[in-house]
Formats: C-alpha cells, structure tokens, sequence
C-alpha cells in the first residue's frame, strides 16, 4: 500500500526574531513523505491496514529528520506531526498518521514502551518504562491542493502546557500532493520560541506527568 514519490527535509535555523541574539539559535526542522493514496477516488471503510504498513515509514522519517538536524536526540525539546491530503482523498486518510508519526518520534527520542501496544490502542503509559518523550504529539492535517501550506504545531515533548514551546512551523512541498497523493510530515524543534516570555510552567520545572492531564 505504500508508493513514496519523494521525501522532502528542511532545517531553518533562527538566530532572533527582532529582538536579542539567542546564544544558541532555535533549530526546527520538518521532513514530508509524499505517497500514493490508495484510498483516492473512493470511499474505503476499512482503512486501519494502512496505518500498519505507515509503521515503518514513520521510524525512518523521524531518524532521517533528526540526522538532517545534526544533533542528538537529547536536544530535541519540541515535536509535532501533519499530513496534506490531496484533493481526491479525505481527512480521515491524513488521521492514519497520527500513531506511525508520532509514536515513531516518542520511541526515538526516549519513550521506552511497546510501540505496537498503541497500535492496538491500549495505554502505552501502563505497558513501558516511560523515559523522554512523555507528552502527546500536537497534529494537524487538510485537504489542499498542490504546493498548500501546512501550519504544524510543536509543543514541549514532555508536557504540553509548556507555554514556551508553543510554536508551529510551515511545511509545503512544491508540486505536491496531487490530487491522488498525501504528504505525511513530521516536525520537530530544539528549544522554546526565541523570545518567549509569557510565562507559564518553564521546561526546567517539569513534574513527572505534568501536562499530560
């Protein structure tokens, strides 16, 4: 069921946003998987086959997308995912990537459980040793047309209400997807926004679970 046409990487690197130059500069970076839809054109009831065959594609995305940013997975702080559905397909078909994406990204980056344990929708919080990676992976997905942008959100991966990394970054791919493809993205930032002081819980006061209510 998967026909991949192109994979598509960037990393922008952001020394400042009008104000102070950061010591360190925010890197964020996206990766975008343009496949086949196999669903195109049709109605399919029974579409969860196809979140199994995304398994794989979602851990190599999420490796490749972390080489491209050129540090370790212990700098990665934030993390979001999304998907463009071409027009002869539906949202739905874009939610099928919500655990090959970003559970592929919780494994890689520290969750320490049974990657098909979510798969098979169970707690995966009862079935492993958690480790980094704690909080949800923030989604969105559209139906667009070639060349649409996509506003991914980003959040802190251990607790979501870090209002510091609370950020989004935009992903088009040029000429994709047709009407007959999805592009699947993952995304993912090293720090807070550049200027970020609204308060709220610093990453540096982070509970066990907080955030994950």
């Amino acid at each position: 069921m998967i026909e991949i046409r192109r994979i598509f990487t960037q990393v922008e690197e952001i020394h400042h946003e009008f104000g102070p130059v950061a010591a360190t500069p925010l890197l964020r970076g996206a990766i975008g998987a343009v496949l086949t839809n196999p669903f195109a054109g049709r109605y399919e009831p029974n579409i969860l086959p196809m979140m199994d065959e995304l398994q794989p594609v979602g851990v190599e995305m999420a490796r490749r997308l972390l080489a491209a940013m050129q540090v370790p997975a212990q700098q990665i702080e934030g993390y979001g995912k999304g998907a463009i559905i071409g027009a002869a397909g539906e949202l739905e078909h874009g939610a099928l990537w919500h655990v090959p994406g970003g559970y592929a990204m919780r494994e890689l980056l520290g969750w320490k459980g049974d990657l098909g344990s979510y798969a098979k929708g169970q707690d995966g919080h009862k079935t492993g040793q958690p480790g980094n990676a704690l909080a949800i992976v923030p989604s969105t997905k559209k139906v667009g047309a070639p060349g649409a942008a996509l506003d991914v959100p980003l959040t802190h991966i251990n607790a979501s209400y870090v209002r510091s990394h609370f950020d989004a970054m935009e992903v088009r791919v040029a000429g994709a997807p047709s009407a007959q493809e999805i592009v699947y993205i993952l995304a993912m930032s090293t720090g807070p926004r550049i200027h970020a002081r609204v308060g709220g819980l610093a990453a540096s006061a982070i509970g066990k679970w907080d955030g994950l209510r």
